[in-house]
């Protein structure tokens, strides 16, 4: 294949979101650790959360209509995601300021991690840039108790999501 065919394939892989580099987080394998800090300024690492199921959600941007109604629907679920033993965690791009006013704006009582480095986006693969746009595409994982991924939701619907997510971990706990 010439440079300009490898050129114009790479050029359309990254203007559809999609790296050449990027490792497929599928059910089985490990989780990516990481340490970000929430909207608190409090550090949140995902070993601390070793022992239990977390719902692990990326967004593109705080405030925005779609990812303020899927961080609302699961503010709204976070009962029944207490309930059995689940930890909701959102993460974008957007720093610590940004997170402590969407948080605060919406009563979200779950963390929303700050990715200012990129390389927890990176790391799961959802990391994408439209131009000078950098963002972390729309999708999910459920993380299990072990540290693995049980779950990866590459298409989500901002709204009935956390749903989706509330009952497939009820689906893989057995429940």
């Amino acid at each position: 294949m010439t440079n300009v065919k490898k050129g114009i394939l790479s050029s359309l892989w990254l203007i559809l979101g999609i790296s050449l580099n990027a490792v497929a987080l599928e059910p089985g394998k490990v989780a990516p650790e990481f340490k970000l800090q929430d909207q608190n300024g409090k550090w949140v690492s995902l070993e601390q959360y070793r022992g239990q199921w977390v719902a692990l959600y990326f967004y593109p941007k705080d405030d925005t209509p779609g990812c303020t109604k899927e961080a609302c629907a699961f503010r709204d679920n976070i009962f029944a995601f207490d309930e059995i033993n689940a930890v909701v965690m959102g993460v974008s791009l957007d720093d610590v300021e940004s997170h402590a006013d969407f948080s605060e704006k919406y009563s979200l009582p779950f963390s929303i991690l700050a990715d200012t480095d990129k390389s927890t986006a990176k790391a799961y693969g959802v990391y994408a840039k439209i131009g000078s746009f950098e963002m972390a595409k729309r999708q999910s994982f459920i993380i299990d108790p072990e540290g693995h991924i049980a779950k990866h939701y590459g298409k989500v619907n901002a709204e009935s999501h956390s749903a989706q997510v509330l009952e497939d971990l009820k689906s893989l706990q057995g429940s």
